[in-house]
């Protein structure tokens, strides 16, 4: 059985799977696997993936998707898979290395104490590429810092995070049934619906390194969309609390 189920989502990261695989399989976690969620890549990044699976068989698998469906679902679809398999553990991450595989056992050795296990740019100790602007640092400071937290009253300092480390219980009991969020706003809502259902939570500080190769799918009009969405977040869980968590134990 697969303990650590790693959900990457891909789109055009051909020239980063095979290098990142080989990053977490040198990490020598026993029993880790990686689930790479493609949602139609032109460049073939699932037929990189194919080949690694191939060539390293239980290790790495592909989820082919017929289009570009959206990094939410690509997570759902992902996290879902991993229960299905049994994963104890359930690590989120990007394909680009802005999230370095250097800290997962670091978040596996805290994971039995917490719910989720964030890897953080904003709490102390954790740092941005130097290479950000000033002005693209002080959007994402002012996203998560200002505006999402002081709507959603959350204290998660990174509410986009994207690296994080999960338990299976967690998962479960936040029922991804509930997550409606198919954008970067998808970060937002889990952060918001884990904070509710009272599940606590770990932040620890990382270097958040900008892409090595490819560009970012960040752009400005998905960071808007994302920033209007935390009102819909917020309407849509405000009645939500602890006893409100999923008692389904999906069975591997």
């Amino acid at each position: 059985m697969n303990q650590v189920i790693v959900v990457i989502p891909t789109y055009n990261e051909a020239d980063n799977v095979e290098p990142l695989a080989e990053a977490l399989w040198a990490l020598g976690i026993p029993n880790l696997s990686i689930l790479i969620v493609d949602d139609n890549s032109p460049d073939g990044t699932a037929d990189i993936v194919e080949q690694l699976a191939a060539a390293h068989p239980g290790r790495i698998n592909v989820m082919k998707r017929p289009d570009k469906m959206g990094l939410g679902t690509a997570y759902k679809d992902g996290f879902r898979y991993a229960l299905e398999q049994g994963a104890k553990y359930i690590v989120q991450m990007d394909a680009d290395f802005s999230h370095s595989p250097e800290y997962i056992p670091q978040m596996l050795e805290l994971i039995d104490q917490y719910d989720v296990v964030i890897g953080s740019r904003y709490v102390e100790g954790g740092r941005l590429d130097e290479r950000w602007g000033w002005g693209r640092y002080l959007l994402s400071w002012w996203a998560n810092e200002i505006y999402t937290r002081m709507i959603l009253r959350t204290q998660t300092r990174d509410t986009t995070a994207g690296f994080k480390v999960w338990r299976r219980e967690t998962l479960i009991g936040i029922d991804l049934a509930r997550i409606h969020s198919n954008g970067y706003d998808f970060q937002v809502e889990m952060c918001f619906v884990t904070e509710k259902l009272g599940y606590q939570i770990k932040e620890i500080p990382i270097y958040f390194e900008d892409r090595r190769i490819g560009q970012s799918k960040m752009t400005m009009p998905v960071k808007i969309e994302s920033a209007l969405r935390v009102w819909d977040v917020l309407w849509r869980h405000r009645r939500l609390k602890p006893s409100m968590r999923s008692p389904y134990e999906l069975k591997p």
